[in-house]
């Protein structure tokens, strides 16, 4: 199944609470539940403005799907092609 990388602008997504990033990964689990297990939430990444996510998904539109219903932005959504990571080198 296809893997994704989302880009959500969030500004101040760095300065984001324990608790308030907790209200946000249960809102997008609870979302994932109600769309079903073709979706998978993989991780995320929060930097300074940003949150990159990582989810497996059958299609682009099915993770457009879960940030219109959990209110999130995606302000970019990119299928990964490739994974390499230092072992490539070998």
């Amino acid at each position: 199944m296809p893997k994704y990388v989302i880009e959500r602008e969030i500004p101040g997504a760095g300065k984001l609470t324990a608790d308030q990033l907790k209200a946000i990964s249960q809102t997008s689990c609870g979302v994932l539940r109600n769309m079903g297990p073709e979706i998978q939430w993989v991780q995320s990444y929060v930097t300074g403005d940003k949150i990159y996510c990582v989810y497996i998904a059958p299609n682009e539109k099915m993770v457009r799907e879960h940030a219109q219903q959990g209110g999130f932005p995606a302000n970019s959504v990119a299928e990964v092609t490739t994974v390499i990571d230092p072992t490539t080198a070998e």
